[in-house]
């Protein structure tokens, strides 16, 4: 099966989603509709979409003209029910082009780790139900979104909407559970995405101590996911 990776910067990638890709034997192409190439491969030709973060905003079309083809991009995979999971900016792109709003989170951004738990619905989910009905996500989101009409919530913070299951093929994580140790160093060396009132050494401590745990449940689900994509290609063979 092929996976496409829509990026959207060179420190917002795959982490261990991309290494659980990998592992499972499938192949992995990156492409990103900010650099005007054509993907690797013909679009019709991947089994699984995944949408990672950025320093952009939903909202922000008249400063990167090339949302707007990637939101056509995401209404066609859900028309198509290609298997979707959209990660932080990806989630709001995929409510935004399911017609849900798309804000800034009310109060200031999430930065840091914060309690998540999972709503009754993800129990018999097929990539959520895998997952422990509590803990504590890697969380660094300056918007947040509506959860589309016809999608289930699926897990929520305090604040926002952390996960939700649009139709049967697309999902969508507010939080980071793809991130490594090496991309929080690089988010937290970045002076201009970095709110003056937070610690970074705190930040930086917390990190190191919780990575390993936090990667292992980011494996778990994306490999629910990659699952998932797979029974819907032999589906369709």
């Amino acid at each position: 099966m092929n996976v496409l990776a829509v990026i959207h910067g060179t420190n917002a990638r795959g982490g261990v989603f991309r290494e659980v890709v990998e592992e499972a034997g499938h192949r992995y192409d990156e492409w990103s509709l900010a650099w005007g190439r054509e993907a690797r491969r013909p679009l019709d030709a991947y089994g699984a979409v995944i949408v990672f973060g950025g320093s952009m905003h939903a909202d922000q079309d008249e400063h990167h003209p090339w949302l707007r083809d990637e939101n056509d991009f995401i209404r066609g995979l859900l028309e198509r029910h290609v298997p979707l999971l959209g990660v932080c900016l990806g989630i709001q792109l995929i409510a935004k082009a399911d017609g849900a709003a798309v804000y800034p989170v009310p109060d200031g951004p999430e930065i840091g780790w914060l309690p998540v738990e999972l709503t009754p619905d993800a129990a018999d989910d097929p990539v959520f139900g895998g997952l422990p009905s509590r803990f504590d996500a890697f969380a660094w989101h300056y918007y947040t979104y509506d959860v589309p009409a016809r999608a289930e919530e699926l897990a929520r913070s305090a604040r926002c909407n952390q996960a939700y299951r649009l139709g049967g093929s697309a999902w969508g994580i507010q939080f980071h559970a793809e991130v490594t140790l090496e991309t929080i160093r690089s988010w937290l060396d970045d002076e201009d995405d970095f709110p003056l009132d937070l610690d970074r050494d705190a930040l930086w401590a917390e990190s190191q101590a919780r990575i390993g745990e936090w990667n292992d449940l980011g494996r778990r689900l994306c490999g629910a996911f990659v699952e998932t994509a797979e029974r819907t290609a032999a589906a369709a063979a």
